[in-house]
């Protein structure tokens, strides 16, 4: 058996004989070529490292591509603690008992600190989205199982985007700002504050009416929330003067803003939960009842 295979092989080398001799000849000329410090050889390296490069080069791309949703989620995670980090400075007021009839001794005892709101930040995916009706939902890839509840503000990279409205276990809808339904407590960055609508009419727009004509007001001005709303974190950006009109008959302002977040390409957003907000609402749902 052996003896057939050996002669088989023979048999296949004398048959290919010349063009194995070819193409060992052709090796042996290539390695002499490129060990030769000759203008061709120069070239067959620069030729070869030149293919390589390209080929590494195209398995980088390839693998930052796979790794880009782990680097998304990475980033996602990390601006959530940052933005954490920035609410427990912002939430606390310093507050510095001043009576104007006795001098503070040396050793100050009259600083408290009071704090407002306690944030959590949770990222979440974008999975569906609505942008053209009168009423604006976007579903998101987080529920129950991951202690999203109602009532949650939710942020994007740049902006507001709404508050979560309806929860199941794994997943959530949030009613957008675009939405009728969804006024929002403003401010400008003077501290004059009112609130912003949406009308379907002009999708890409918010309204802020009745601004008073003291305030000085530009194209291009920050409008912010403020630290009214019992769902949205204060000085989160809603968005930037576009138009200003002025109504005649009472001299008030109305200012066209144009959206900090970009609606129609929302792909992650943070799900923001004020730890605060349960005991704010009950005292202000007792103080309701007692007038």
């Amino acid at each position: 058996m052996g003896g057939i295979q050996v002669r088989n092989f023979i048999l296949i080398i004398r048959r290919f004989f010349n063009l194995i001799l070819f193409a060992v000849l052709e090796i042996i000329c290539f390695i002499l070529i490129a060990n030769s410090h000759t203008l061709q050889g120069d070239d067959m390296l620069n030729s070869a490292n030149a293919v390589t490069g390209l080929a590494y080069k195209k398995q980088s791309d390839l693998f930052y591509y796979i790794s880009l949703g782990k680097m998304n989620d990475s980033l996602l995670s990390e601006n959530a603690r940052l933005r954490k980090m920035i609410d427990q400075y912002r939430s606390i007021d310093t507050l510095k008992d001043m009576p104007v009839h006795r001098q503070l001794s040396t050793a100050d005892t009259t600083t408290h600190i009071v704090k407002f709101a306690d944030y959590r930040y949770r990222t979440a995916r974008v999975i569906n989205n609505s942008v053209n009706e009168v009423n604006n939902y976007i579903t998101i890839n987080r529920g129950l199982q991951d202690s999203i509840t109602k009532g949650m503000s939710v942020l994007s990279g740049t902006g507001l985007v709404g508050k979560v409205e309806h929860v199941s276990a794994h997943f959530a809808t949030i009613l957008s700002i675009m939405s009728r339904r969804q006024p929002v407590s403003a401010k400008l960055k003077d501290g004059t504050f009112g609130s912003t609508t949406w009308d379907n009419e002009q999708p890409e727009m918010f309204t802020m009416k009745d601004m008073p004509q003291e305030a000085k007001i530009k194209k291009g001005d920050s409008v912010f929330t403020t630290s009214f709303s019992l769902f949205f974190p204060p000085d989160v950006l809603i968005g930037t003067v576009a138009k200003i009109e002025v109504n005649k008959k009472n001299g008030l302002q109305q200012l066209s803003l144009k959206p900090a977040s970009n609606f129609r390409n929302l792909q992650y957003v943070y799900i923001v939960n004020n730890l605060m907000a349960a005991e704010k609402k009950q005292l202000e749902d007792s103080s309701a009842k007692s007038k």
